[in-house]
């Protein structure tokens, strides 16, 4: 069984920058995702990274500005987060997939525990 832990979110002013980490460990995955929920709204997909070659997907609201990647040596994921908006505000959670790139939340099947990030404007 995957587990993720995330660190990183917090407060930023509108066109700051912010780094999300998630150390995965336990079982094997072979895309991690990262996912957000605002106030209000369902979950929605932000980016995922292949695992095998570091092949990043975005959704089309944060790409140029949101980069996903991985280190393997240390198993852990990011996601650097640029320019940000306050529309951006939400809970992030990163995901681990047995699959290959996937955009739905029902592709996943470990999450991290969450972590806010609020851009003020």
């Amino acid at each position: 069984q995957v587990q993720l832990v995330e660190s990183g979110g917090g407060l930023v002013q509108a066109g700051g920058s912010l780094t999300l980490s998630c150390a995965a460990s336990g079982g094997t995955w072979k895309t991690m995702g990262w996912f957000r929920q605002a106030p209000g709204k369902e979950r929605e997909f932000v980016a995922a990274v292949s695992w095998s070659d570091g092949f990043p997907y975005y959704t089309d609201s944060v790409k140029g500005r949101f980069t996903a990647s991985r280190d393997n040596a240390i198993n852990t994921g990011s996601l650097q987060m640029n320019n940000l908006k306050p529309e951006d505000t939400a809970v992030y959670f990163c995901a681990a997939s047995p699959l290959r790139i996937g955009v739905a939340s029902s592709q996943y099947n470990a999450w991290g525990q969450g972590t806010q990030v609020t851009v003020s404007s």
